[in-house]
Parts: structure tokens; sequence; C-alpha cells
């Protein structure tokens, strides 16, 4: 198999559309080859490639869905194939990618924080000098086309004011960074490297404020 880096075609972005259509054994049998070498292979490929500027190491997740716990009748595959770099050096998260039949998306951030880790970024937030550099990294993030999300409370969590002046920062339970590049029209090798490139390194203010004032978990983490 070619293990170079040579794009997204469209069949690529065609291939989700049909995963969504027919989300079935069948479907991916029969296409297995274009999942193997474009999709899967393709964003193996790219992640390698950027993994020489940034350093860490490529993990791409399978594409089939963990059904033991899963509602009877859910769909057997998941509609995004998606990887990630760890263990960069410098930042503690990771640095992550993903296709669907929209297109290619990258992103970085604390996707999911662990309860001491929202402990301290609760207290950094309201914090009056750590706080409002944050809300300033937020929007200069969003000004440079970066959508900042994750998950979030309805209202401010107990014990803080809801009309705190931070508070749509303060219901995050999560903070990742992140942009979209449309696909259905394909996307070639240089435009997807850069636009990923160029993604995380937008992003990095924001990661530099998180490393700094949560962290990494320090709570042992219990087995499934």
């Amino acid at each position: 198999m070619d293990a170079a880096f040579h794009g997204f075609d469209p069949g690529v972005f065609a291939w989700f559309a049909g995963l969504e259509r027919d989300n079935s054994k069948a479907y991916f049998t029969a296409t297995r080859e274009r999942y193997e070498t474009d999709v899967r292979g393709g964003l193996q490929a790219m992640l390698e490639e950027l993994s020489q500027t940034f350093g860490g190491e490529v993990k791409v997740f399978r594409q089939q869905r963990n059904l033991r716990f899963a509602p009877a009748g859910s769909p057997p595959y998941k509609t995004r194939t998606y990887g990630l770099l760890y263990d960069v050096p410098g930042p503690a998260s990771a640095l992550y990618a993903q296709l669907t039949a929209q297109g290619l998306y990258a992103g970085t951030g604390y996707h999911q924080l662990a309860r001491d880790q929202l402990e301290r970024f609760r207290a950094a937030v309201v914090d009056d000098r750590t706080g409002p550099p944050l809300a300033d990294l937020v929007a200069a993030a969003l000004a440079e086309g970066l959508e900042v999300v994750g998950e979030s409370l309805r209202t401010a969590p107990r014990g803080y004011p809801r009309e705190h002046p931070r508070g749509e920062l303060l219901r995050h339970k999560a903070l990742v960074a992140g942009r979209s590049l449309p696909g259905t029209a394909g996307i070639g090798r240089d435009e997807a490297l850069d636009h990923v490139a160029a993604t995380w390194r937008a992003a990095e203010p924001l990661n530099d404020w998180l490393d700094e004032h949560v962290g990494p978990s320090t709570l042992e983490r219990r087995l499934p």
C-alpha cells in the first residue's frame, strides 16, 4: 500500500455519504478497499506526515462502533473516521483530525475535563488575573475562524454566580478549538496539510492557557 499522502479525492467524501445512507456490514464490506486505502489510509498518511513537523505518535481509531452497551438496532459503523497525534512535545492535549461526509475537521484542546481539572478550570475562569486572558484568547481564536466548543451546562455550576461576566466559559466542561474544510469536491494534499497545521497552530495559545492553569488530571482512571 502507498504510504504517501496524496490528499482526499471526492470519492472519500462520497464514501461517507454512502455510509450515512446504508450503515450496514454489506456496504462496508463492498467498499472496504476504498475505506482502507483512501479513507483510513489517507487519514493515517496525513497524520504521519504532520507528525514529522509536530512530533508525537499517530493513532487512528477503528470504524466499528462498540455495540456491547448500545441500544438494539444501533448502526454498526461510525460516520466519521478520526485520529490524533498524541504525546506531542509541549501541549498536554492531543492534536485531532477527522473526516466526514462534509469534509476535514482539525482541532485540539481539552475535550473532557476530569473532576480535578474541572475544579482548576473553574477557579481560573473566575479569577480576575487568569479569567480575562482566557476570554481574550477565545475571542482571538474566533476572529481567526476557529470554533470554540465543548460540552457545557445550561446554567452556571453550583456555587458560582449565574451572572458572572465569564459565565459562558464557566459553564464549559470541555474546551476545544477547531475548524472544518468542506470536502465534497475533494481536498488536495497541500490544502489538507495546510488546513490542519494552521488550525493546530492557531489553537496553541488556548492550549498554552489550559496547560498552565488546568493541566493533566492526577486522578486514577477507572477501568470500564
